[in-house]
């Protein structure tokens, strides 16, 4: 069949299918070459499918494979490393009408929710049955469940109840070739031969276009949170009071810290009224926040402590007894990213160290803002040692094309280079995507590399799904120091 022939074939049939939910009209595939991260693909995809539910999605996949048609899953498009990014020859597979809450159980504590159902509707819809689902990534109110299952996202709250994949019970997958596959259980426990779902979760759409989960449920705390928020002197007291914080009895729901570039960005785009307590005043230059939070019997005493901590430390806080008070001050942190664009852009990057060399990772970033003369912003979970670098792209320094360029690229490789020798990791959440695959072997090694590569090729041989992502085919092995590993 000739090139033309063939894409005229799946047009009819993909437009057959779906109807009005194929669209193949240029400025919405245009709008799919990014995502968040700042990435831009190359070329324009084919078409967006938008299937209505698993066995639509079946369909489009078989007639995908039939073509040799690549596929991009895709949610919210609200990605940082670049993972639903879709560029030419692929088509979008879109969740974005998989929006069904089929079931909450309030006895076994499950939800049995479509892909594409947003984060927060399901937190909200948990309440109503003094329930709460605890993955609480920053996208939260615009991100769905099938995108934050496919990254395994965390968010402020993972340090105490777990990132995604300690939510997720069972999963309903397509796989590349359009089989149907369902993984996991609703009970509390479950062992039965190898553990699929985790396996999927975090997969970004390499392994099976995820479509329907069955997430698990919490009780929402029977206290009101006690939140602190705090300016310190310098990032040297924050780090101080973090480590104080975790070393005492009660593990906060979370513990959030911003040096001073994030805290002075955050300072300039929330007017004052929306800046609470120490936050509305004049801070210093060096100055840096640390946002606390207890969610369980005794967080009075906690939060007690952590003001004299404050005053020791030269600092000043506000703390708030009642969950309204505590989103207000965790406002100023959730403010960051869109606080960042301020005359840039920003390359928004995710690595986790040990909670221990914390100060040593902010030391490199330092020593990297100095050496290259990138800004670099960074906020991060203090709890769980999770830091997002924001390395700052101004407008002039893009390419022609529009693309970030190879010093800002050079200033991240040192970035992950000096987490992966504090014993640290490329991604806490945020995933590899299409941004990190250069950089992969580098932490996993040789070994590990080969074998997760197989398992890509034993669930997708033919390499059809999102394969501009992650395990790349062809991947040279490029590392972080530019050497080619063979």
């Amino acid at each position: 069949m000739s090139g033309t022939n063939a894409g005229s074939s799946l047009d009819a049939e993909l437009s057959g299918l779906l109807g009005a939910h194929w669209i193949t009209d240029g400025s919405r595939l245009e709008a799919l070459r990014g995502d968040r991260s700042g990435l831009i693909a190359e070329g324009r995809g084919i078409g967006l499918a938008e299937p209505a539910d698993t066995e639509q999605a079946a369909a489009v996949l078989r007639i995908a494979a039939a073509h040799g048609v690549p596929v991009v899953p895709r949610g919210a498009g609200t990605g940082l490393a670049g993972g639903g990014v879709v560029g030419a020859g692929r088509i979008a597979l879109s969740t974005a009408r998989m929006t069904e809450i089929r079931e909450i159980d309030p006895v076994d504590q499950v939800a049995v929710v479509g892909a594409g159902v947003i984060n927060a509707e399901l937190d909200r819809a948990a309440r109503q049955y003094g329930l709460r689902y605890a993955p609480d990534p920053a996208s939260r109110a615009i991100s769905t469940i099938g995108g934050n299952i496919a990254t395994n996202a965390g968010g402020l709250l993972c340090a105490k109840y777990g990132v995604t994949r300690e939510a997720v019970l069972g999963l309903t997958a397509v796989l590349a070739d359009g089989r149907i596959l369902r993984t996991g259980h609703r009970s509390v426990k479950g062992v039965t031969g190898y553990d699929l779902t985790a396996l999927l979760v975090g997969s970004e759409g390499t392994l099976g276009v995820i479509t329907e989960a069955t997430v698990r449920l919490i009780p929402r705390p029977d206290v009101e949170p006690v939140t602190v928020g705090a300016v310190l002197p310098d990032l040297g007291g924050a780090l101080e009071l973090c480590r104080e914080l975790q070393a005492a009895g009660q593990r906060p729901a979370l513990l959030e810290i911003m040096d001073a570039r994030s805290l002075a960005a955050v300072t300039r785009y929330l007017p004052e009224a929306d800046r609470p307590g120490p936050f509305a005043g004049p801070l210093g230059a060096g100055s840096a926040a640390v946002i606390v939070q207890w969610d369980a019997e005794g967080a009075g005493a906690a939060a007690e402590r952590a003001m004299r901590l404050v005053d020791a430390l030269g600092g000043r806080a506000i703390r708030c007894d009642d969950e309204a008070g505590g989103e207000r001050v965790l406002g100023v942190r959730r403010a960051m990213n869109p606080a960042l664009p301020n005359g840039t852009d920003v390359l928004i990057e995710d690595v986790c160290v040990p909670r221990s060399r914390l100060a040593e990772m902010y030391a490199a970033i330092a020593r990297i803002e100095a050496e290259t003369g990138i800004e670099i912003p960074t906020a991060g979970h203090a709890a769980d040692g999770n830091l997002h670098p924001h390395l700052s792209v101004r407008a002039e320094d893009r390419t022609p094309g529009g693309e970030i360029p190879e010093r800002v690229w050079d200033a991240a490789a040192r970035v992950f280079r000096a987490a992966l020798d504090l014993g640290g990791t490329l991604t806490g959440e945020h995933g590899i995507g299409v941004l990190k695959a250069r950089w992969l072997r580098d932490e996993l090694g040789d070994e590990s590399f080969a074998l997760q590569r197989g398992i890509r090729q034993l669930f997708d041989p033919r390499g059809q799904l999102n394969p501009d992502a992650v395990f790349v085919a062809d991947d040279p092995g490029a590392n972080a120091n530019g050497d080619t590993v063979p």
